[in-house]
């Protein structure tokens, strides 16, 4: 094989966006061999782009046809395991966009269907993990630089949403069809950056405002307490109703504090490690000397295209995901705690009541409400 061929199924908002990264000749080693899509006007869409393809109406067609290697989800949320699971059973590689899914009882059994299937690849688009300024503060925090972390916040709220965007289709923005609102959608990026940066947290204290700026359902706005194993904290703060908005993320340690913001990183690098020069130093109010460094990174920043070329590289020739389909809970498993919190109104510890969160989740999807489907695509280019 020189070349996987890709099924992508759902051509709407981001999948489009692979389907042009692929034909731009973005991703060399991926052929794009077949595309489903239950909207018709997408299928007439993916027919034009590529005449001749076979082109499907239900992601289960496309998977049981035989015109593919490996397969690229790009659907409503809940359909995520459903399509991956069908794909490892049929013999497919299977690349699925964020968030692994819903609820994380449901991705364990995506991830027992991987582990059944070792033979075939699980990748997981997580592709802010291709930032570099995001790269080199995990080589800084792994490498020991920013010493113990001891604290770490988030302020993400240049997720900016008007309510055309959450009227454009029908499952958007509702328990049912979505499963949940900024943290399911936008933060999945940000809460694995979180894990992958400084680990999941044993605890959650979360507030998740449901409608607060916009009408809607699921969540728009969310401030969140967390508590790491080591004993340090952490605050996450989101919503798509600030504009312009924010995206900080700051990590203070006992060596000093990193900063990552308007896509810079910048270094307070302490002279003398703070733990160590709180007990030594005999002045009251004196700081250890520090010194501020714009952190030099290689500035590549490629995204979705570099996580589609690792994901064939790893067919290939066995190299190294940008992430691995099983490491998508983790990121799930914070914001399914962030949710149990606040439907609670109490901390709750991580791993979470699974059965728990499904089952609160199963009784808001009752009432959820039923909206009119519309047949709109957007450009996301810029939006992530």
């Amino acid at each position: 094989m020189s070349k996987v061929r890709l099924g992508i199924i759902g051509v709407g908002n981001i999948g489009s966006a692979h389907v042009n990264s692929i034909l731009e000749g973005k991703c060399p080693e991926i052929e794009l061999a077949a595309a489903a899509d239950r909207r018709e006007s997408r299928r007439a869409w993916i027919q034009e782009k590529m005449p001749g393809i076979p082109v499907f109406s239900e992601g289960e067609e496309l998977i049981a046809s035989g015109t593919c290697d490996a397969i690229l989800i790009s659907v409503p949320h809940y359909q995520h395991p459903t399509l991956a699971i069908s794909g490892f059973e049929h013999g497919l590689h299977v690349m699925c966009e964020k968030p692994a899914g819903v609820y994380t009882l449901q991705v364990r059994e995506m991830i027992a269907a991987a582990d059944r299937h070792p033979e075939l690849t699980f990748g997981m688009m997580f592709n802010q993990r291709t930032n570099c300024v995001y790269r080199k503060l995990k080589e800084m925090i792994d490498g020991g630089e920013l010493g113990v972390i001891k604290r770490m916040s988030w302020l993400i709220t240049d997720w900016y949403r008007t309510q055309y965007y959450y009227d454009s289709g029908a499952w958007r923005a509702t328990w049912n069809g979505e499963g949940g609102g900024v943290l399911l959608n936008q933060c999945p990026h940000q809460l694995d950056l979180l894990q992958w940066l400084c680990g999941l947290p044993v605890s959650v204290q979360a507030r998740c405002y449901e409608g607060k700026w916009h009408d809607i359902e699921v969540e728009d706005d969310v401030t969140a307490l967390l508590e790491f194993e080591n004993g340090a904290t952490g605050v996450f703060v989101t919503t798509t109703g600030d504009a312009p908005g924010t995206n900080r993320l700051e990590i203070t340690g006992s060596r000093g504090k990193a900063v990552c913001e308007d896509d810079v990183l910048t270094f307070w690098k302490n002279a003398e490690d703070e733990r160590e020069w709180c007990v030594s130093c005999r002045e009251g109010f004196r700081k250890p000397e520090y010194e501020k460094i714009a952190v030099e990174t290689d500035g590549e920043n490629p995204q979705h295209p570099a996580v589609l070329n690792a994901f064939a590289g790893h067919i290939l020739r066995g190299e190294p995901l940008v992430a691995d389909g099983r490491e998508g809970i983790r990121g799930l498993m914070l914001s399914n705690a962030m949710h149990l919190s606040s439907w609670l109104d109490q901390r709750v510890s991580l791993p979470i009541d699974e059965e728990l969160f499904f089952a609160i989740l199963t009784e808001k999807c009752k009432t959820s409400r039923r909206k009119e489907e519309r047949d709109v695509t957007m450009d996301t280019a810029g939006s992530y």
